[in-house]
């Protein structure tokens, strides 16, 4: 207990320092793990609350069945998508206009409607490469841990030691809003993006998709005029939206391939 406290003194001045800029660093999110880990805690046990939360977000939303022509097009696009490294991928269609997809520590897959109905096949697949790269790289993980050292139940996790009491229904959900909701480093972003055009390429598809993936999301947040989701906003919000879309592009030319019609 006296290592988890001194762990929470140390990474406590960066939640501030987040929370000043609006922004979850990749140094507080590695914080956050530290101090999750400090607990004794394994990533395999981590993937199981992980499992626990993302069975809360599914009960919350409408998942379309695999009879529905979205969760069948979604399951063709991903036909042969099994696991990364060893974390196996399930995937599932959310009924929700928002254009949004995201990706879990436990390899829960989640795509919107709204992001299946602007996006051809590849563009998705795409999408979906980006957010399987975070899981590869752990940065949900990280950031799952995040979430659970800011929470509410991390005071009882730093008063009692017991990790399984604190995970209520209650904060397994909010936990499970986090992922959905999470925000990334620009380092890891790039992780990310290397990692989806890696693996388009693997799966015999032209990477120029993702870059078209990318300006089908910056069109979808520049039309709009809600609130951008996690994604459009990940992917058009940010700052440098037009030199990650350049970057691809570069990547893609040196690599002699043609951009699709």
């Amino acid at each position: 207990m006296k290592k988890l406290l001194l762990l929470l003194a140390a990474v406590l001045p960066l939640f501030s320092c987040s929370m000043l800029q609006n922004i979850n660093t990749e140094r507080v999110m590695t914080g956050g793990s530290k101090v999750v880990q400090a607990l004794g805690v394994t990533n395999d046990q981590m993937k199981s609350y992980v499992t626990s939360s993302v069975a809360q977000l599914d009960a919350a939303a409408t998942v379309l069945p695999a009879s529905n022509a979205y969760s069948k097009r979604l399951a063709r696009i991903t036909s042969g998508l099994t696991k990364v490294d060893d974390t196996p991928l399930n995937f599932k269609v959310y009924k929700q206009d928002e254009v949004n997809a995201f990706a879990c520590a436990d390899g829960s897959v989640r795509v919107y409607t709204g992001l299946m109905d602007i996006m051809s096949d590849n563009e998705i697949l795409g999408v979906i490469g980006h957010e399987v790269g975070h899981v590869a790289m752990e940065h949900t993980m990280n950031a799952y841990k995040y979430a659970l050292y800011t929470s509410a139940a991390f005071d009882v996790i730093a008063s009692t030691g017991n990790l399984a009491a604190a995970l209520t229904d209650s904060v397994l959900g909010q936990l499970g809003q986090s992922m959905i909701e999470a925000r990334y480093s620009r380092k890891q972003e790039t992780e990310a993006d290397d990692f989806g055009y890696s693996f388009l390429k693997a799966a015999g598809v032209n990477p120029w998709y993702m870059a078209s993936a990318f300006e089908q999301l910056q069109k979808a947040a520049g039309e709009s005029g809600a609130a951008p989701s996690s994604v459009t906003e990940m992917f058009s919000s940010h700052p440098n939206t037009a030199s990650r879309i350049e970057r691809m592009s570069a990547k893609c030319t040196a690599d002699g391939f043609t951009r699709p019609e």
